[in-house]
């Protein structure tokens, strides 16, 4: 039997399932007519125009769906709390919206600010700039080449405003202001995620996202259950792309009792990547 879930955040409503059999789509055709009359009997009217269903997966038949006598429009994208949802579930789209609006604040702090000394700069970039480049990232962490080097290139521009040295290089820039690469920055992210979830600083339930192994193996004891994916994509969700790095962590580090204590020490494990701008990517046939 499939299971929808229903995801309530403010205002929104998403019905989220999986339909292979004509059963399962008259089910969630029931699902949605039983959401409609919720909504007419407590007079919270859902606004049709808005409403959009998306069709993932290369054998969906992209079957028609209805909120009352109103037929729910089928997109290829979509903005969720900020991050475009694509069909293909890639995230260039994104990359390139977080890309475009970086550049824009950039281009504002170089036109607002005189006095462009590093440390104000580098103040300015890590408050006002690489947020941008880091929210949600875990839901949309890039992997192909071109994705990669666009965002990159962003912080290379924001490290060329802190210094006038022009012959610096990209690399000697990291150094010198105390910054690591992007990539690097969001396997630390990816990383310190995982933590909250496996101690509990995350109001999550960890069997959504992970099963612990239950093999005896050498290292420490909250270890992954590796899952076999076939999907190319799908090898760099969140819940797959973390695992062996995750698994492969000493026992130090999964013993800390605090997340600044485990900041600090995998900043300290990451410390011989800081600089290296490492290519993860894969080709589409």
């Amino acid at each position: 039997m499939t299971f929808y879930y229903y995801i309530k955040f403010a205002d929104d409503t998403k019905l989220v399932g999986t339909v292979s059999s004509e059963v399962e789509l008259e089910q969630l055709r029931t699902d949605l007519k039983r959401l409609y009359g919720w909504s007419i009997d407590w007079q919270v009217l859902f606004n049709t125009d808005k409403c959009k269903v998306m069709h993932f997966g290369y054998k969906n038949t992209a079957a028609g769906y209805s909120l009352g006598d109103v037929n729910i429009q089928s997109g290829k994208e979509e903005k969720d709390l900020g991050i475009i949802i694509n069909q293909t579930l890639k995230s260039s789209q994104q990359c390139i919206a977080a890309a475009n609006s970086v550049n824009r604040t950039l281009g504002m702090i170089n036109r607002t600010f005189v006095n462009k000394h590093s440390n104000i700069m580098l103040r300015l970039y890590q408050s006002l700039v690489r947020p941008k480049l880091e929210y949600c990232v875990q839901a949309w962490r890039p992997y192909l080449k071109k994705d990669i080097d666009l965002l990159e290139k962003v912080q290379r521009r924001a490290t060329r405003l802190m210094t006038s040295d022009k012959s610096l290089s990209y690399t000697d820039r990291l150094q010198k202001f105390g910054l690591t690469t992007l990539e690097t920055r969001r396997l630390r992210g990816d990383l310190i995620e995982v933590f909250k979830m496996f101690k509990g600083f995350d109001n999550i339930t960890l069997n959504d996202f992970f099963k612990l192994s239950s093999a005896t193996l050498r290292g420490h004891t909250l270890k992954i259950y590796k899952l076999q994916v076939n999907l190319a994509v799908r090898k760099f969700f969140f819940t797959v792309r973390i695992m062996d790095v995750w698994n492969s962590l000493p026992i130090s580090l999964i013993n800390c009792e605090t997340i600044a204590t485990f900041k600090k020490h995998i900043d300290c494990s990451l410390k011989n990547r800081r600089y290296i701008y490492i290519y993860i990517y894969i080709s589409f046939f």
